[in-house]
Protein backbone atom coordinates (compact mmCIF):
# COMPACT_ATOMS: atom_id res chain seq x y z
CA UNK A 1 0.00 0.00 0.00
CA UNK A 2 2.64 2.48 1.09
CA UNK A 3 4.18 2.08 -2.59
CA UNK A 4 1.09 2.65 -4.40
CA UNK A 5 0.89 5.62 -2.39
CA UNK A 6 4.11 7.08 -3.77
CA UNK A 7 3.44 6.18 -6.78
CA UNK A 8 0.32 8.25 -7.14
CA UNK A 9 2.32 11.12 -5.60
CA UNK A 10 5.15 10.58 -8.42
CA UNK A 11 2.20 10.87 -11.02
CA UNK A 12 1.08 14.12 -9.55
CA UNK A 13 4.93 15.13 -9.57
CA UNK A 14 4.94 14.18 -13.12
CA UNK A 15 2.20 16.27 -14.04
CA UNK A 16 3.44 19.33 -12.69
CA UNK A 17 6.28 19.77 -14.39
CA UNK A 18 4.71 19.13 -17.96
CA UNK A 19 2.59 21.77 -16.88
CA UNK A 20 5.27 24.32 -16.30
CA UNK A 21 6.94 23.23 -19.25
CA UNK A 22 4.91 24.50 -21.62
CA UNK A 23 6.33 27.55 -21.68
CA UNK A 24 10.04 27.31 -21.82
CA UNK A 25 9.30 24.16 -24.87
CA UNK A 26 6.72 26.45 -26.65
CA UNK A 27 8.67 29.93 -26.60
CA UNK A 28 9.85 30.24 -29.92
CA UNK A 29 6.00 29.92 -30.78
CA UNK A 30 4.74 32.03 -28.33
CA UNK A 31 7.23 34.74 -29.46
CA UNK A 32 5.29 34.78 -33.46
CA UNK A 33 2.24 35.93 -31.51
CA UNK A 34 2.94 37.34 -28.10
CA UNK A 35 7.36 38.99 -28.96
CA UNK A 36 8.62 38.21 -25.75
CA UNK A 37 12.32 39.77 -24.79
CA UNK A 38 15.02 37.92 -22.55
CA UNK A 39 14.04 40.26 -19.50
CA UNK A 40 10.31 39.69 -20.50
CA UNK A 41 11.00 35.73 -20.28
CA UNK A 42 13.15 35.72 -17.16
CA UNK A 43 10.08 37.97 -15.57
CA UNK A 44 7.47 35.57 -16.76
CA UNK A 45 9.53 33.10 -14.93
CA UNK A 46 9.63 34.60 -12.12
CA UNK A 47 5.98 35.46 -12.03
CA UNK A 48 5.78 31.97 -11.51
CA UNK A 49 8.16 31.57 -8.95
CA UNK A 50 6.86 34.48 -6.67
CA UNK A 51 3.67 32.78 -6.44
CA UNK A 52 5.84 29.34 -6.38
CA UNK A 53 7.36 30.43 -3.51
CA UNK A 54 3.87 32.10 -1.58
CA UNK A 55 2.46 29.06 -1.99
CA UNK A 56 5.35 26.89 -1.16
CA UNK A 57 5.25 28.26 2.37
CA UNK A 58 1.19 28.85 2.30
CA UNK A 59 0.45 25.12 1.35
CA UNK A 60 2.60 23.59 3.37
CA UNK A 61 0.53 24.97 6.70
CA UNK A 62 -2.59 24.26 4.26
CA UNK A 63 -1.16 20.11 4.13
CA UNK A 64 -0.87 20.44 8.00
CA UNK A 65 -4.59 21.96 8.78
CA UNK A 66 -6.77 20.74 6.20
CA UNK A 67 -5.00 17.56 6.17
CA UNK A 68 -3.25 15.17 3.12
CA UNK A 69 -6.26 13.95 1.33
CA UNK A 70 -8.05 16.94 1.05
CA UNK A 71 -5.61 19.72 0.62
CA UNK A 72 -3.43 17.81 -2.06
CA UNK A 73 -6.99 17.50 -3.85
CA UNK A 74 -7.59 21.11 -3.14
CA UNK A 75 -4.20 22.15 -4.91
CA UNK A 76 -4.39 19.48 -7.98
CA UNK A 77 -7.49 21.07 -8.94
CA UNK A 78 -6.39 24.53 -8.58
CA UNK A 79 -3.02 24.49 -10.68
CA UNK A 80 -5.05 22.33 -13.18
CA UNK A 81 -7.83 25.08 -13.62
CA UNK A 82 -3.97 27.81 -14.05
CA UNK A 83 -2.92 25.78 -16.18
CA UNK A 84 -5.64 25.73 -19.15
CA UNK A 85 -5.82 29.69 -18.26
CA UNK A 86 -2.74 30.00 -20.67
CA UNK A 87 -4.89 28.88 -23.65
CA UNK A 88 -6.60 32.81 -22.95
CA UNK A 89 -3.63 34.48 -23.06
CA UNK A 90 -3.74 37.74 -25.79
CA UNK A 91 -0.51 39.59 -24.24
CA UNK A 92 2.35 39.89 -21.75
CA UNK A 93 -0.08 40.78 -18.69
CA UNK A 94 -2.09 37.98 -19.47
CA UNK A 95 0.65 35.18 -19.77
CA UNK A 96 1.91 36.55 -16.51
CA UNK A 97 -1.11 36.09 -15.04
CA UNK A 98 -1.51 32.28 -15.93
CA UNK A 99 2.15 32.13 -15.12
CA UNK A 100 1.07 33.49 -12.04
CA UNK A 101 -2.22 31.20 -11.01
CA UNK A 102 0.13 28.23 -11.91
CA UNK A 103 2.59 29.28 -9.49
CA UNK A 104 0.15 29.49 -7.05
CA UNK A 105 -1.28 26.18 -7.85
CA UNK A 106 1.83 24.14 -8.19
CA UNK A 107 3.43 25.70 -4.67
CA UNK A 108 2.05 23.20 -2.31
CA UNK A 109 2.78 20.02 -4.29
CA UNK A 110 6.13 19.32 -2.62
CA UNK A 111 5.00 20.27 1.00
CA UNK A 112 2.31 17.68 0.39
CA UNK A 113 4.47 15.21 -0.89
CA UNK A 114 6.94 15.58 1.92
CA UNK A 115 4.01 15.03 4.07
CA UNK A 116 3.10 11.81 2.64
CA UNK A 117 6.31 10.34 2.80
CA UNK A 118 6.67 11.20 6.32
CA UNK A 119 3.26 9.83 7.17
CA UNK A 120 3.70 6.29 5.07
CA UNK A 121 7.32 5.54 5.75
CA UNK A 122 9.84 4.81 8.39
CA UNK A 123 12.90 6.35 8.02
CA UNK A 124 15.11 4.12 6.44
CA UNK A 125 12.41 3.99 3.27
CA UNK A 126 11.93 7.81 2.96
CA UNK A 127 14.69 8.85 0.83
CA UNK A 128 14.32 5.82 -1.42
CA UNK A 129 10.44 7.00 -1.58
CA UNK A 130 11.26 10.82 -2.34
CA UNK A 131 13.67 9.33 -5.00
CA UNK A 132 10.98 7.64 -6.41
CA UNK A 133 8.09 11.34 -6.07
CA UNK A 134 10.89 13.22 -7.25
CA UNK A 135 11.65 11.54 -10.29
CA UNK A 136 8.24 12.56 -11.59
CA UNK A 137 9.52 15.47 -11.98
CA UNK A 138 11.82 13.86 -14.49
CA UNK A 139 8.98 12.03 -16.02
CA UNK A 140 6.82 15.07 -16.41
CA UNK A 141 9.44 17.23 -18.07
CA UNK A 142 10.78 14.33 -20.28
CA UNK A 143 7.53 14.02 -21.89
CA UNK A 144 6.97 17.76 -22.45
CA UNK A 145 9.61 18.80 -25.10
CA UNK A 146 8.46 16.02 -27.58
CA UNK A 147 4.79 16.18 -26.71
CA UNK A 148 4.79 19.54 -26.44
CA UNK A 149 6.69 20.24 -29.75
CA UNK A 150 4.48 17.92 -31.68
CA UNK A 151 1.41 20.02 -30.44
CA UNK A 152 3.10 22.92 -31.92
CA UNK A 153 4.25 21.87 -34.81
CA UNK A 154 1.19 19.92 -35.82
CA UNK A 155 -0.98 22.07 -34.25
CA UNK A 156 -1.15 25.04 -31.91
CA UNK A 157 0.77 26.52 -28.68
CA UNK A 158 -2.14 27.31 -27.47
CA UNK A 159 -3.62 24.29 -26.58
CA UNK A 160 -0.92 23.08 -24.52
CA UNK A 161 -3.48 21.75 -21.50
CA UNK A 162 -3.58 19.00 -18.35
CA UNK A 163 -6.82 17.91 -16.84
CA UNK A 164 -8.09 16.94 -13.37
CA UNK A 165 -8.82 13.74 -13.93
CA UNK A 166 -5.28 12.87 -10.58
CA UNK A 167 -7.42 14.44 -8.35
CA UNK A 168 -10.42 11.94 -8.57
CA UNK A 169 -7.93 9.59 -8.33
CA UNK A 170 -6.18 10.34 -5.72
CA UNK A 171 -9.88 10.94 -3.91
CA UNK A 172 -10.52 7.38 -4.35
CA UNK A 173 -7.60 6.03 -3.85
CA UNK A 174 -5.86 7.93 -0.59
CA UNK A 175 -7.25 7.12 2.56
CA UNK A 176 -8.23 9.39 5.25
CA UNK A 177 -5.44 7.47 7.35
CA UNK A 178 -2.65 6.12 7.21
CA UNK A 179 -1.77 2.95 8.76
CA UNK A 180 -1.05 2.33 11.80
CA UNK A 181 3.16 2.09 12.41
CA UNK A 182 4.85 2.14 15.89
CA UNK A 183 8.08 4.42 13.83
CA UNK A 184 5.52 7.20 12.42
CA UNK A 185 2.65 7.11 15.17
CA UNK A 186 5.23 8.26 17.55
CA UNK A 187 6.13 11.32 15.48
CA UNK A 188 2.27 12.21 14.89
CA UNK A 189 1.73 12.39 18.60
CA UNK A 190 -0.32 15.58 19.10
CA UNK A 191 1.16 18.82 20.22
CA UNK A 192 0.98 22.78 19.78
CA UNK A 193 1.97 24.21 16.51
CA UNK A 194 4.38 26.77 15.27
CA UNK A 195 4.32 29.72 13.54
CA UNK A 196 6.85 30.81 10.78
CA UNK A 197 8.45 32.74 12.93
CA UNK A 198 8.96 30.31 15.25
CA UNK A 199 10.15 27.47 13.31
CA UNK A 200 12.74 30.23 11.56
CA UNK A 201 13.82 30.77 14.87
CA UNK A 202 15.23 27.20 14.47
CA UNK A 203 19.39 27.31 13.00
CA UNK A 204 18.89 24.30 10.98
CA UNK A 205 15.69 25.56 9.28
CA UNK A 206 17.46 28.26 8.50
CA UNK A 207 20.25 26.36 7.06
CA UNK A 208 17.97 24.30 4.64
CA UNK A 209 16.11 27.46 3.27
CA UNK A 210 19.00 28.84 2.51
CA UNK A 211 20.50 25.87 0.97
CA UNK A 212 17.29 25.65 -1.42
CA UNK A 213 17.67 29.28 -2.18
CA UNK A 214 21.08 29.18 -3.58
CA UNK A 215 20.57 25.27 -4.96
CA UNK A 216 17.06 25.94 -6.75
CA UNK A 217 18.30 29.16 -7.77
CA UNK A 218 20.32 26.90 -10.63
CA UNK A 219 17.43 24.37 -10.81
CA UNK A 220 15.11 27.13 -11.84
CA UNK A 221 17.29 28.60 -14.17
CA UNK A 222 18.18 25.16 -15.86
CA UNK A 223 14.43 24.18 -16.51
CA UNK A 224 13.27 27.95 -17.82
CA UNK A 225 16.19 28.81 -19.92
CA UNK A 226 17.56 25.21 -21.09
CA UNK A 227 15.13 25.36 -24.26
CA UNK A 228 15.96 28.91 -25.06
CA UNK A 229 19.70 28.45 -24.34
CA UNK A 230 19.07 25.62 -27.39
CA UNK A 231 17.33 28.19 -29.63
CA UNK A 232 19.45 31.58 -28.98
CA UNK A 233 22.97 29.60 -28.68
CA UNK A 234 22.84 26.79 -30.09
CA UNK A 235 20.70 27.60 -33.14
CA UNK A 236 18.06 25.00 -32.69
CA UNK A 237 14.72 24.86 -34.26
CA UNK A 238 11.89 23.71 -32.30
CA UNK A 239 11.65 19.73 -33.59
CA UNK A 240 15.04 19.92 -32.53
CA UNK A 241 14.81 21.13 -28.94
CA UNK A 242 11.94 18.29 -29.01
CA UNK A 243 14.60 15.84 -29.97
CA UNK A 244 17.59 16.71 -27.50
CA UNK A 245 15.76 18.33 -24.22
CA UNK A 246 14.38 15.21 -23.00
CA UNK A 247 17.68 13.80 -21.95
CA UNK A 248 18.80 16.01 -19.46
CA UNK A 249 15.26 15.45 -17.59
CA UNK A 250 15.92 11.39 -17.83
CA UNK A 251 19.08 12.14 -16.18
CA UNK A 252 17.47 14.04 -13.15
CA UNK A 253 15.11 11.12 -12.89
CA UNK A 254 17.74 8.98 -12.30
CA UNK A 255 19.60 11.10 -10.05
CA UNK A 256 16.64 11.19 -8.08
CA UNK A 257 16.24 7.47 -7.70
CA UNK A 258 20.10 7.05 -7.17
CA UNK A 259 20.34 9.67 -4.68
CA UNK A 260 17.72 8.43 -2.89
CA UNK A 261 18.41 4.84 -3.04
CA UNK A 262 22.30 5.47 -1.91
CA UNK A 263 21.06 6.96 1.52
CA UNK A 264 18.81 4.44 2.01
CA UNK A 265 21.19 1.87 1.59
CA UNK A 266 23.58 3.48 3.66
CA UNK A 267 21.43 3.03 6.86
CA UNK A 268 20.21 -0.16 6.09
CA UNK A 269 24.07 -0.96 5.92
CA UNK A 270 24.51 0.58 9.61
CA UNK A 271 25.83 3.72 8.84
CA UNK A 272 23.68 6.66 10.60
CA UNK A 273 21.19 8.74 8.89
CA UNK A 274 23.54 11.79 9.32
CA UNK A 275 26.83 10.47 7.53
CA UNK A 276 23.95 8.62 4.82
CA UNK A 277 22.38 12.02 3.94
CA UNK A 278 25.31 14.44 3.77
CA UNK A 279 27.68 11.78 1.76
CA UNK A 280 24.88 11.54 -0.99
CA UNK A 281 24.53 15.40 -0.73
CA UNK A 282 28.01 16.07 -1.11
CA UNK A 283 28.68 13.44 -4.26
CA UNK A 284 25.46 15.22 -5.74
CA UNK A 285 26.72 18.69 -5.05
CA UNK A 286 30.48 17.29 -6.25
CA UNK A 287 29.34 17.44 -9.92
CA UNK A 288 27.49 20.24 -10.45
CA UNK A 289 30.33 22.88 -11.53
CA UNK A 290 30.88 20.78 -14.70
CA UNK A 291 28.15 23.36 -16.37
CA UNK A 292 30.81 25.82 -16.18
CA UNK A 293 32.10 24.81 -19.41
CA UNK A 294 29.11 24.02 -21.32
CA UNK A 295 29.02 26.72 -23.38
CA UNK A 296 33.08 25.55 -24.66
CA UNK A 297 32.26 22.53 -25.84
CA UNK A 298 30.45 21.30 -28.93
CA UNK A 299 26.65 20.25 -28.51
CA UNK A 300 26.44 16.67 -27.88
CA UNK A 301 29.31 17.25 -24.83
CA UNK A 302 26.47 20.37 -23.75
CA UNK A 303 24.20 17.78 -23.22
CA UNK A 304 26.07 15.39 -21.95
CA UNK A 305 27.22 18.31 -18.91
CA UNK A 306 23.18 19.63 -18.59
CA UNK A 307 22.67 15.89 -17.92
CA UNK A 308 25.23 15.52 -15.11
CA UNK A 309 23.70 18.26 -13.56
CA UNK A 310 20.07 17.27 -13.67
CA UNK A 311 21.61 14.71 -12.10
CA UNK A 312 23.13 15.89 -9.02
CA UNK A 313 20.82 18.46 -8.39
CA UNK A 314 17.53 15.75 -8.58
CA UNK A 315 19.96 13.60 -6.41
CA UNK A 316 20.48 16.89 -4.73
CA UNK A 317 17.11 18.31 -4.36
CA UNK A 318 15.53 14.56 -2.94
CA UNK A 319 18.17 14.24 -0.32
CA UNK A 320 16.98 17.90 0.71
CA UNK A 321 13.86 17.75 1.06
CA UNK A 322 13.71 14.68 3.01
CA UNK A 323 15.98 16.11 5.88
CA UNK A 324 12.82 17.97 7.39
CA UNK A 325 11.13 14.74 7.56
CA UNK A 326 14.78 13.59 9.78
CA UNK A 327 14.57 16.59 11.72
CA UNK A 328 10.91 17.46 12.67
CA UNK A 329 7.84 15.95 13.92
CA UNK A 330 5.58 14.52 11.36
CA UNK A 331 2.72 17.30 12.84
CA UNK A 332 4.68 20.49 11.35
CA UNK A 333 6.86 18.74 8.38
CA UNK A 334 5.02 19.91 5.98
CA UNK A 335 5.20 23.37 7.47
CA UNK A 336 9.06 23.03 7.68
CA UNK A 337 8.91 21.87 4.34
CA UNK A 338 6.98 24.83 2.75
CA UNK A 339 9.74 27.21 4.04
CA UNK A 340 12.22 25.49 2.48
CA UNK A 341 10.55 25.63 -0.62
CA UNK A 342 9.62 28.88 -0.40
CA UNK A 343 13.66 29.89 -0.15
CA UNK A 344 14.23 27.47 -2.99
CA UNK A 345 11.67 29.31 -5.25
CA UNK A 346 12.41 32.72 -4.07
CA UNK A 347 15.92 31.75 -5.53
CA UNK A 348 14.73 30.64 -9.01
CA UNK A 349 12.85 33.94 -9.03
CA UNK A 350 16.10 35.77 -8.41
CA UNK A 351 18.44 33.83 -11.13
CA UNK A 352 15.82 34.29 -13.82
CA UNK A 353 15.96 38.12 -12.90
CA UNK A 354 19.49 38.12 -13.21
CA UNK A 355 19.56 36.06 -16.33
CA UNK A 356 17.16 37.76 -18.25
CA UNK A 357 19.25 40.45 -17.08
CA UNK A 358 22.71 39.46 -17.71
CA UNK A 359 21.39 38.28 -21.37
CA UNK A 360 20.06 41.82 -21.82
CA UNK A 361 23.00 43.39 -21.27
CA UNK A 362 25.42 41.29 -23.21
CA UNK A 363 27.09 39.41 -20.59
CA UNK A 364 26.12 36.23 -22.41
CA UNK A 365 25.66 32.59 -21.01
CA UNK A 366 28.80 31.76 -19.83
CA UNK A 367 28.67 34.31 -17.13
CA UNK A 368 25.32 32.66 -15.76
CA UNK A 369 26.34 29.35 -16.44
CA UNK A 370 30.07 30.24 -14.44
CA UNK A 371 27.56 31.61 -11.58
CA UNK A 372 25.16 28.72 -11.38
CA UNK A 373 28.01 26.05 -11.40
CA UNK A 374 29.25 27.38 -7.62
CA UNK A 375 25.51 27.33 -6.50
CA UNK A 376 24.77 23.42 -5.19
CA UNK A 377 28.87 23.58 -3.57
CA UNK A 378 28.24 26.79 -1.24
CA UNK A 379 24.77 25.30 -0.36
CA UNK A 380 26.67 22.17 0.87
CA UNK A 381 29.04 24.00 3.24
CA UNK A 382 25.51 25.71 4.66
CA UNK A 383 24.17 22.92 5.32
CA UNK A 384 27.43 21.26 6.99
CA UNK A 385 27.46 24.57 9.42
CA UNK A 386 23.73 24.51 9.88
CA UNK A 387 23.01 20.90 10.50
CA UNK A 388 26.25 19.56 12.29
CA UNK A 389 24.39 16.51 13.42
CA UNK A 390 20.53 15.33 11.41
CA UNK A 391 18.87 13.63 14.27
CA UNK A 392 15.43 14.01 15.71
CA UNK A 393 14.99 17.83 17.17
CA UNK A 394 12.93 17.27 20.72
CA UNK A 395 9.84 19.66 20.96
CA UNK A 396 11.29 21.88 23.71
CA UNK A 397 13.87 22.37 21.11
CA UNK A 398 11.41 23.24 18.07
CA UNK A 399 9.07 25.53 20.54
CA UNK A 400 12.10 27.62 21.33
Amino acid sequence: MRWRIATLVFAAIAISYLDRQALPVAVAAIQKDIPLTNTQFGGLNSMFLLAYALMYAGGGALIDRLGTRRGFAIIMIGWSLACASHSLAGGVIALGISRFLLGAGEGGGFPAATKVIAEWFPVRDRSTAMGMVNAGTAVGAVIAPPAIAAIVLYGHWRWVSVGLIWSIWWLIAYPSTPPPDAETAQEAAPGPSFAWSDLLRIRQVRGLVFAKFLTDAAWFFYISWLPKYLYDARGFDTKQVGYYAWVPFAAAGIGSLLGGWLSSRLIASGKSVDFSRKLALGLSAVVMPGIIFVTQVPVEWAIVLFSLAFFGQQSWSTLVMIVPTDLFERRIVASVAGLVGFGGAMGGLLMNQIAGRLLDLGFGYQTVFSIVGLLHITAFVVILIAIPLIIPIVRKQTAS
